[in-house]
C-alpha cells in the first residue's frame, strides 16, 4: 500500500502523481489506468474539510479539474489544454477518510477543443458529476 501525506494507508496498485504546483497543496492526487482507462483518487483528510467536516466543493472541483485536463491532454497527445468551462452538480458528500475516485471520458475531441466528463464517487455513492470543455494551446515556440 502507498502512503497518503498524513501517514495512513493508500490501496495497493494506486501511484501517486506528481503534480508540482497549486494541486502540491491539496494533494497527493493517485492514478493508475484499468482497461486502458486512467482512474484517479485522493484520500480525505482534515485539510480538505469545510465549516461543518465534510470535504470542501472547492477540493473536490479542484481534483476534478487536474482528473479531466489530464485525461484531455492524454487525448491530444500531451499538447497543453486549459480549462474554458466546466459544469459541476454536487449530490453527495464526502468525509475524512473517504477514498474520492473518478474515471474521466472524452465525450469528443476536435482539432481545438476537447469535451469531458465524470462522475465523483466514493464507495460507489456518487458526490459529484462534473463536464467541461477543454481549449488546445497552439505552440508558441
Amino acid at each position: 500500500m502507498a502512503d497518503g501525506s498524513d501517514g495512513t494507508a493508500f490501496p495497493a496498485g494506486w501511484t501517486a502523481f506528481d503534480d508540482p504546483g497549486f494541486v502540491a497543496l491539496t494533494g497527493p492526487v493517485h492514478h493508475r489506468v484499468v482497461d486502458g482507462r486512467k482512474q484517479f483518487a485522493f484520500k480525505a483528510e482534515d485539510k480538505h474539510v469545510n465549516l461543518v467536516g465534510l470535504v470542501h466543493g472547492g477540493m473536490l472541483v479542484t481534483f476534478a479539474d487536474r482528473s479531466l485536463s489530464i485525461v484531455a491532454m492524454d487525448a491530444m497527445d500531451g499538447a497543453g489544454c486549459v480549462t474554458i468551462e466546466m459544469n459541476v452538480q454536487f449530490v453527495g458528500a464526502a468525509k475524512i477518510g473517504d477514498l474520492v475516485e473518478t474515471v474521466p471520458e472524452i465525450v469528443r475531441k476536435t482539432s481545438s477543443l476537447v469535451f469531458v466528463r465524470s462522475i465523483l464517487t466514493s464507495g460507489g455513492r456518487p458526490l459529484v458529476t462534473v463536464s467541461g470543455i477543454w481549449k488546445v494551446l497552439k505552440d508558441r515556440s
